[in-house]
């Protein structure tokens, strides 16, 4: 009996003994390097933990975006009921249109500050004269959508707001705006789309929404900056 006890601790250590606690090792050679990890993604429907390799001077990851469109939405009182998965729906079809590294992000920005993500929700009441809801579903549509989508349905919702905003590009923001940035003139869309036509454009207009997207963003170099700089293996608390 002494003899195996005594060859158990002869056996050669499993390469996962060298992984800093708390972090998967990608390399499949011994510990990653925190400093080019960023925190776990905390998930709502099952907490598990997952993470990102990148550097600190790359654009948000989706990933990244998702977890602050779920835990940092000011509109989310629960964030249990968040449905993540139709979170990562939503970035598919923002992808689909392909905006600026910069503004990843822009659909679940716009989502939470409707409606808090609620494929449902019912608003604009004050523009009734019976109190009823002008505003419908996750992007909060007024009735004149209802002749292109079902604005209950969030998937249809969404790829119409990008639709629009993508249109802008071509119509108005070239004819009225003088921008060489891709991202000057996906703001100058952004916020022509959602808002009604103006006589000259709305070229340096900004929609609440991107006020939460760079909040999200700044969020997340701050976290990595945390990360990188913590001289503890973990979470980088």
């Amino acid at each position: 009996m002494n003899f195996i006890f005594a060859l158990f601790f002869l056996l050669p250590a499993s390469a996962d003994e060298n992984v800093k606690p708390g972090y998967n090792n990608l390399s499949h050679k011994g510990a990653p390097d925190i400093k080019n990890f960023v925190k776990p993604i905390k998930l709502a429907t099952n907490f598990e933990k997952k993470f990102i390799k990148t550097s600190g001077s790359e654009p948000a990851t989706y990933q990244e975006l998702v977890d602050e469109a779920v835990f940092n939405c000011p509109n989310v009182k629960n964030i249990i009921k968040v449905d993540e998965k139709l979170l990562w729906k939503l970035v598919a079809i923002e992808k689909k249109y392909d905006p600026p590294a910069s503004l990843r992000g822009m659909l679940l920005a716009a989502a939470c500050m409707e409606s808090g993500y609620n494929p449902v929700a019912r608003g604009d009441r004050k523009f009734s004269k019976k109190r009823e809801a002008k505003a419908v579903g996750i992007l909060q549509f007024w009735p004149w959508a209802e002749k292109y989508i079902d604005r209950e349905n969030p998937l249809e919702s969404a790829d119409f707001w990008m639709k629009r905003i993508k249109r802008q590009l071509k119509k108005s923001v070239k004819k009225n705006c003088s921008f060489k940035s891709e991202k000057r003139k996906w703001l100058a869309a952004w916020v022509t789309a959602v808002r009604s036509p103006k006589k000259g454009g709305r070229c340096y207009e900004k929609v609440k929404h991107y006020g939460l997207l760079k909040r999200w963003h700044r969020s997340i170099k701050k976290l990595r900056k945390k990360i990188k700089d913590s001289d503890h293996y973990g979470c980088g608390c």
